[in-house]
């Protein structure tokens, strides 16, 4: 029989109990077929570009903002970032607001905006005004989603962004001490109840917070996740993140063996997260979990096909084109300061590729439909993606939904499919991103 819980307000919930039979050679698998794509289409051989191409009438867009500096730089993390300085951070941040409005020249306008780092919250002050400016330039924004880490909650300048950032994302990672010392993060952020008493405080100033956690630390046993859990629970923000640990061609003499657990432990790890926050949340997509179905997204890729980059090292996919910006501050710079965009290359994606790539973020975020696909491309998914969406209904990963012949349920299964194949694509980009930073000189930092 189903353990019953009755909960504190006599609702009687019945424990969630994820059902993930995806055998360990078959996640390997798909493993190998995911880095055999990922190679395959992020492969750096673009062209060169100037200027980012005018919207297209209809579309939806969301702007992202990239700050790409940190105070400390942890050794699992390949996002661009350098290390802080603040005269180069105070520059930076006025040319990103002078490529917004270059951006705005062009005739965008954006419903939501997304501002990752680096630590976007180096300079409170700067970050405040650039959303000013943004929601300015850009009325139709409606919700601006922000980074932090929890060395920045209480600090003077974080109470000036009440009112402006809607959706406040704090990278914890984990409420363990041993984990935090093993990372590197006990000294540079503090001890897990500090964390957690800071993000207590500053629940009340934004509209939504969100606590992300990492999974597939060496060490990190059950009962260590159980504890990160249960933390995150009696914080009781708006929303949790879980990500798995992504091992990329960067970091892998950093991570693997050193801070990463055995792949294997992967799908025990998920399965306990399921069951523990399904319940108490609505699952949003593979690794997030929300209060409500309709909150803004830490993948804003989900929500928009089309999204828009300023700033080093942003990335943005027009018209089915991934435009790529410059990775190197002072190239940066100077193109902002002579009038130019900051993007640099750009490459064109095939009508074949584009559809792989929506049907691995329809396997994340649960939200695989045939209407899109047939009103998005005018192809029958089915026949289109015939590989694809025969492999998983063979493994139970998806199914059709009775009450909707469009619509398609993701099962747990599947959830776990689409957890792997976003955490190979995320490695993927982070290999790109490696690369890039690879030629960048003393002078460019």
């Amino acid at each position: 029989m189903s353990q019953i819980i009755q909960t504190l307000d006599s609702t009687i919930v019945t424990p969630y109990q994820a059902n993930i039979t995806v055998p360990d050679w078959m996640l390997s698998s798909m493993e190998r077929v995911m880095q055999f794509y990922v190679d395959k289409n992020l492969r750096l051989d673009t062209q060169s570009a100037d200027v980012m191409p005018a919207p297209i009438e209809g579309k939806k867009y969301m702007l992202y903002a990239h700050v790409p500096f940190c105070h400390t730089l942890c050794s699992y993390c390949t996002f661009h970032r350098f290390l802080f300085n603040e005269d180069k951070a105070r520059a930076y941040f006025i040319s990103l607001r002078k490529e917004m409005e270059m951006v705005k020249s062009l005739g965008y306008d954006f419903e939501s905006m997304y501002i990752g780092g680096g630590t976007t919250t180096v300079l409170e002050d700067e970050l405040a005004r650039t959303i000013e400016h943004a929601r300015k330039l850009f009325p139709s924004i409606k919700e601006v989603s922000c980074e932090s880490d929890p060395v920045h909650l209480d600090s003077p300048g974080f109470k000036d962004l009440k009112g402006l950032v809607d959706r406040m994302s704090i990278g914890v990672q984990s409420f363990d001490d041993g984990i935090l010392k093993m990372t590197d993060r006990l000294e540079k952020f503090g001890t897990g109840q500090q964390t957690f008493d800071k993000i207590m405080a500053a629940k009340e100033l934004f509209p939504i917070i969100n606590v992300d956690l990492i999974f597939g630390f060496r060490g990190q046993t059950e009962a260590v996740i159980q504890h990160d859990l249960d933390m995150a629970k009696r914080l009781d923000p708006r929303q949790i993140t879980t990500y798995p640990l992504m091992i990329t061609h960067q970091t892998r003499k950093s991570v693997k063996g050193t801070l990463a657990a055995p792949q294997g432990e992967m799908a025990n790890q998920y399965r306990q997260i399921l069951n523990n926050l399904n319940g108490q949340y609505n699952q949003l997509t593979a690794w997030a979990f929300g209060k409500a179905n309709n909150e803004g997204l830490d993948e804003y890729v989900i929500d928009y096909d089309e999204y828009l980059g300023v700033g080093s090292g942003s990335f943005s996919f027009l018209n089915d084109t991934l435009h790529v910006n410059t990775f190197s501050l002072r190239k940066y710079q100077e193109r902002i300061a002579a009038g130019k965009m900051s993007v640099e290359q750009q490459k064109l994606y095939s009508k074949k590729d584009v559809m792989q790539y929506r049907f691995l973020l329809g396997m994340f975020s649960g939200r695989l439909s045939r209407k899109y696909f047939r009103e998005t491309f005018g192809v029958n998914l089915d026949t289109s993606l015939f590989k694809e969406m025969t492999s998983m209904k063979l493994i139970g990963a998806i199914k059709n939904d009775p009450m909707d012949p469009d619509n398609l349920i993701v099962t747990d299964n599947g959830k776990m499919m689409g957890l792997l194949m976003m955490k190979e694509f995320y490695s993927g980009m982070d290999n790109v991103r490696a690369q890039l930073r690879k030629p960048l000189q003393q002078q460019d930092m």
